[in-house]
């Protein structure tokens, strides 16, 4: 097994790389463009050929959009029933596919419909039946 080789972190590189990109939190869309330009560039040298100054500078950047983009773009709440329409169409299930866990085809309706609430125990069920966590059903 190849010993894997680490590069010593050298803070001169990481402030001349600092001054290059001057760094700060984003506050417009084209400052957001302008630092994924960047993320753009150090990530199409591959990761592995990154030096570490390199991947401290992306990870700063990264952390950067992802703040502009959560305040500039928030994704609202998204009531049950169109969280599971939404995974219906996109995974190709059909109400009669749900039919066990919701024991009938009118109690599917109305939920699909959002007259009826998800209830703890199906949204349990849904969770399992998806992958994922049944808080996003509630």
């Amino acid at each position: 097994m190849a010993a894997i080789k680490r590069q010593k972190f050298n803070s001169r590189r990481y402030g001349e790389l600092l001054l290059e990109v001057l760094p700060r939190p984003i506050q417009t869309e084209a400052e957001n463009e302008r630092a994924l330009e960047v993320v753009n560039q150090l990530m199409s040298k591959g990761e592995e050929k990154l030096a570490p100054e390199e991947t401290a500078l992306l990870e700063l950047l990264v952390q950067l959009i992802e703040r502009f983009e959560e305040q500039a773009y928030p994704i609202p709440e998204a009531p049950g029933y169109r969280v599971l329409q939404t995974l219906m169409e996109n995974r190709g299930v059909k109400q009669a596919d749900l039919l066990p866990i919701f024991g009938s085809r009118g109690i599917a309706s109305e939920v699909f419909n959002g007259k009826r609430a998800i209830s703890k125990a199906q949204a349990k069920k849904l969770g399992e039946f998806f992958g994922i966590s049944p808080v996003a059903f509630i």
